[in-house]
């Protein structure tokens, strides 16, 4: 369905970034198929198509800020930013950035955490692209977007 949705239907770099990550069954619990994308980074032409995907898609969008989700988002931000002429703010956990933050709480399946950013790296009025690993309930994207917008990014 992405593929599709997205132009890149029958892509040659679809299949070496999808033969690149390492299916793990029943990790990190019982019949959750894990894709670790740790052996991705191993093999930079799929490292490379993966950027290079990204970088296709939101080249032209006017973003001014990649703001990558701790840890996996801080992977692939800065290359996408650096590739668009846009710069990375990361989105860390809480006490991970020294001076002054911002912060946002958010629900997990088992409780709660919060994503900080530091005062001032996002201006109002930029536009921003969030970059995470993987969507499960949607919380921590949906803190990332309120956070960038309490600065009215």
């Amino acid at each position: 369905m992405f593929a599709a949705e997205n132009g890149l239907k029958g892509d040659p770099r679809l299949q070496a970034i999808s033969e690149a990550i390492r299916v793990v069954p029943h990790f990190p619990k019982p019949g959750i198929m894990f894709q670790d994308i740790t052996t991705l980074l191993l093999d930079h032409k799929a490292f490379k198509h993966t950027v290079d995907i990204f970088v296709d898609r939101y080249r032209d969008m006017d973003i001014s800020v990649v703001a990558g989700v701790e840890a996996r988002g801080f992977m692939f931000g800065p290359s996408i930013a650096l590739a668009i002429g846009a710069k990375f703010v990361p989105l860390r956990k809480p006490r991970k950035l020294p001076g002054e933050v911002i912060s946002e709480a958010y629900e997990l399946e088992y409780g709660t955490d919060c994503l900080e950013m530091h005062v001032g790296a996002v201006q109002p009025g930029e536009r921003a692209l969030i970059i995470d690993d993987l969507i499960a309930t949607g919380g921590t994207l949906s803190a990332a977007i309120t956070l960038l917008g309490t600065v009215q990014a």
